[in-house]
């Protein structure tokens, strides 16, 4: 005998087959065990588990010069092994082994010590959380960027201006302002932060409905329709694999762009679609 379900029944059985449906369509699945709403850490302050290396030139899996690493309970990004003389645009990534669609992610990272030698000016005093990004094992091994929405971590060089939590897009773009949105980088509205204290970074991320900046508990940018880029090759591709351009979850990761840095904790929160 079949039991008739009450509004509210339905209204919660609606709700949990429109969650799985969508992570059908991302082809993987949440945390499972954790509760919605809750932090969770995603680092042990031990070792890497849980968390894939993927530094260009090098297959995945190869953490190259031992570039991140748990020392002291912080998880570090280093360029002093002698594998390291010069930067040589071995840009890296640390995936989280899980993907996500809709959750909070918080860090509290500090820039420290010189850049590598050989890095790029660009990247002095640079890292970044890459959102909705591909898998490692889609990336060819000359790759240096997956394709993400990267949350920008900058530090001041002591002098000027520069903000952090900005938007970039390798391979994707988003809509902001009710327009497509073409700029590989856009600045946010947040303070400047010099030398090595610490800053709280923060991202609320929506599906593909909106993605939102926080730093120290203030937002300083939002957009919303994350999708992949169809005038990038690799994008295209994506695109094909994935049926469709629009970004609705994907991988999380850290990022190594030539100056070292610390990650005190890396939290996150998952959210309710």
């Amino acid at each position: 005998m079949i039991r008739s379900l009450d509004f509210p029944s339905l209204r919660r059985l609606s709700s949990t087959l429109a969650a799985v449906a969508l992570l059908v369509c991302l082809g993987s699945v949440q945390v499972q065990g954790e509760e919605s709403g809750e932090w969770v850490s995603l680092f042990n302050g031990k070792d890497l588990t849980g968390w894939t290396p993927k530094i260009r030139f090098h297959e995945t899996g190869d953490n190259y010069g031992k570039t991140f690493r748990v020392e002291d309970g912080l998880l570090k990004v280093r360029y002093d092994q002698a594998s390291y003389p010069e930067f040589k645009e071995r840009f890296g990534h640390l995936f989280y082994n899980k993907p996500f669609s809709h959750y909070r992610l918080k860090v509290v990272y500090r820039f420290v010590g010189e850049q590598a030698k050989g890095g790029p000016g660009w990247a002095l005093r640079n890292s970044g959380l890459m959102l909705h990004g591909e898998s490692p094992a889609t990336m060819s091994v000359d790759q240096d960027f997956p394709a993400s929405i990267e949350v920008q971590l900058l530090g001041g060089d002591g002098k000027n201006e520069r903000t952090t939590s900005n938007l970039c897009t390798p391979g994707t773009n988003v809509v902001k302002d009710g327009k497509l949105f073409l700029p590989h980088c856009t600045g946010s509205d947040s303070q400047t932060y010099h030398g090595e204290q610490w800053v709280t970074a923060e991202v609320e991320v929506r599906g593909n409905e909106l993605i939102r900046h926080l730093v120290n508990g203030e937002t300083v940018l939002q957009y919303i329709k994350p999708q992949l880029d169809d005038r990038d090759q690799h994008s295209v591709e994506l695109i094909k694999k994935n049926g469709g351009k629009m970004l609705s979850g994907g991988t999380i990761s850290l990022q190594s762009e030539s100056h070292p840095c610390d990650f005190k904790s890396v939290e996150i929160m998952v959210l309710e679609p």
